[in-house]
């Protein structure tokens, strides 16, 4: 029988994933980790070659036969990258990516020229947050003159491995909406923000096509060669992995609220109409699936349990434990858990900050249960703005490294008083990537079914792992969240100071 594999190209590791869609498995999976590089000045930036390099090892790490049944692929990729390429399709610099916070100034400079956050979000349905794709072009600029000389195309990294796969340069609108130059109503270029980016050039000319969501390409034949893959292979648009966790999980169609906890944190929600905050208290993005995908994005969530175990000594793998020694609210303590700045709420340049330490809670059970409590509320604050706007859940779909923890998956179901599920698959970008790739095949051979049916179909829940919330704990969840809270108001003059 045919099979399909997803492609997830992350922050700290590139996966495969191969699914037999007649038995409803993957059959097999491949993981690389990837080296990041980052600076004082809050620069995050990997080599795009290292993707290439992951990419093989993973598609060699699987058995050649099941290679040679794979008829589809489809990439998902970290969003807001840049990967700057010449005319020749050479890459010019390594990669800023979307941790990456050493463009903040140039944010506020392209929103300036356009009238302030307000009017760019009347533009195009987004503000230019830190980043997002937008500012890492006058940031290049500036410090990587030749390469911004040079520089022919713009790809997002989801992009530049679809180019690697067939030699084409094309986008697609969920990852697209995620540069800042996207209006997302009209998913169309908004030429007054591509202006106030670079007045002096046409960035239009370098932005690629925008495919259709259920377009299909072939692969090129010696990339074929070298991954082992028949040279009939298609491959799929793709998209970001937030979008591409999104059909993973089920969430393409309205109702369905999902939450990934990986090395950022999101929550996504899907809608057939644009869902923008005047405020930009969300991200307003376009889905990979024809509709749209208001989303909630923290820059730190498994990173700051990862790192605190890291500290102390032991594994996050272990984390539990440590967890379960210790009671909600952590005995006052409270983290906000800022290691890499933050975009919700909106502190690109923030620090962490631990309070309420006293002579009970200074351990490493405490304190890596406040870098897991942090990371949920910074969540939560998000999750809030929905609720004010109206938006109504009644469960959420949990995806991401942390929803392999037990006490994780207890916690948000007891801080959001929302049951849990937790699909099968575990690894929903990847898992989201091979639907995607699936749907494509299938509606090119004729099968005109949704992507929502189509999810309907393969996303199933493990009843295991699915957790309801404890009315008493909640309670006690939502007085540490408050003081969560009160502390984020003190110390936000401080950190945009």
């Amino acid at each position: 029988m045919d099979l399909v594999a997803g492609i997830d190209a992350g922050t700290q590791s590139l996966k495969v994933v191969v699914y037999d869609p007649a038995e409803r498995i993957v059959v097999a999976s491949s993981s690389m980790p990837l080296a990041l590089i980052s600076a004082p000045d809050g620069s995050r930036e990997q080599l795009p070659a290292d993707w290439v390099s992951a990419l093989h090892a993973c598609f060699r790490d699987l058995d050649p036969a099941l290679r040679a049944r794979i008829v589809a692929v489809a990439v998902s990729g970290q969003q807001h990258g840049f990967v700057a390429v010449d005319a020749q399709g050479q890459v010019l610099a390594p990669a800023k990516l979307w941790c990456d916070t050493s463009t903040t100034a140039e944010c506020a400079q392209i929103m300036d020229a356009v009238g302030g956050a307000a009017n760019c979000i009347a533009l195009a349905g987004n503000p230019i947050l830190s980043g997002y794709t937008a500012s890492k072009l006058p940031w290049t600029r500036t410090h990587r003159a030749d390469a911004y000389a040079r520089l022919a195309t713009i790809l997002l990294p989801h992009d530049y491995l679809n180019y690697v796969l067939t030699g084409q340069r094309f986008c697609e609108y969920g990852d697209a909406s995620g540069t800042g130059w996207l209006d997302v109503r009209t998913r169309s270029w908004c030429a007054e923000l591509l202006r106030a980016t670079d007045p002096q050039r046409d960035l239009a000319a370098c932005l690629p096509p925008i495919a259709a969501p259920d377009a299909l390409f072939d692969i090129d034949p010696e990339t074929a060669t070298a991954l082992g893959l028949s040279a009939a292979v298609k491959v799929a648009v793709g998209g970001g992995d937030n979008m591409m966790a999104a059909i993973g999980t089920g969430c393409v169609e309205p109702g369905r609220l999902a939450m990934s906890l990986g090395t950022s944190g999101t929550l996504f929600a899907y809608s057939d109409i644009p869902v923008i905050d005047p405020a930009g208290a969300w991200a307003a993005f376009c889905s990979s699936t024809g509709g749209w995908l208001p989303l909630i994005c923290t820059m730190n969530c498994t990173v700051a349990t990862e790192q605190v175990a890291a500290a102390f000594g032991f594994s996050s793998r272990d984390g539990d434990a440590y967890v379960l020694s210790t009671p909600p609210g952590a005995d006052g303590l409270v983290m906000l858990p800022f290691l890499n700045g933050e975009r919700t709420p909106d502190l690109p340049m923030a620090k962490g900050v631990l309070a309420g330490l006293d002579r009970n809670n200074l351990t490493a059970a405490h304190l890596y249960r406040a870098a897991m409590e942090g990371a949920t509320y910074s969540l939560k604050y998000g999750y809030d703005a929905f609720v004010r706007a109206g938006m109504h859940f009644e469960r959420i779909v949990l995806t991401g490294g942390g929803s392999n923890s037990a006490a994780w998956r207890q916690l948000v179901a007891d801080v959001f008083g929302l049951p849990v599920d937790v699909p099968v698959q575990a690894e929903g970008a990847a898992f989201g990537a091979a639907l995607q790739a699936l749907w494509a095949v299938r509606r090119s051979q004729g099968d005109d079914s949704s992507i929502a049916e189509l999810a309907r179909a393969h996303v199933r829940v493990d009843p295991v792992l699915s957790t309801q919330p404890d009315a008493q704990r909640h309670h006690a969840y939502a007085g540490a969240y408050s003081r969560f809270l009160r502390h984020l108001d003190t110390i936000t003059p401080l950190q945009r100071g």
